[in-house]
């Protein structure tokens, strides 16, 4: 089993940045994909960005130049560095994993073995 919890949410001004991170437990060492989602009130959750164990990143497309995903694969912890931040960045972030490849044909990277909880994102303009 797979546990996932992710932190770092926080309440910022526009233009400002944050860095989540996504703590994994587990039997998650090799082969695995990681991901960030979110979702904002009354819409769909979103595919944001996911990074495989070899290193490899995804992102998708409104968030390229933006976030940055990266992993301490010994502390177990993929970051999301999220910079220039605006308004409609508010949402609840969600980590996922999977004990398989990214599927970087998909907007949700293959993902959707393991949830973590959530964290709060509110960005003011």
């Amino acid at each position: 089993q797979v546990q996932v919890t992710e932190s770092g949410g926080a309440s910022v001004q526009a233009g400002g940045s944050l860095r989540l991170s996504c703590a994994t437990s587990g039997h998650i060492d090799s082969g695995y994909c990681i991901g960030w989602f979110r979702q904002a009130p009354g819409k769909e959750r979103e595919g944001i960005a996911a990074i495989d164990s070899s290193d490899n990143s995804l992102y998708a497309e409104f968030v390229k130049g933006r976030f940055t995903i990266s992993q301490d694969s010994a502390k177990n912890i993929v970051y999301l560095q999220m910079n220039r931040l605006k308004p409609e960045d508010t949402a609840t972030y969600y980590c996922a994993a999977d004990l398989r490849p990214c599927n970087p044909g998909s907007d949700d990277f293959g993902l959707g073995s393991y949830w973590g909880r959530g964290t709060q994102v509110t960005v003011s303009s």
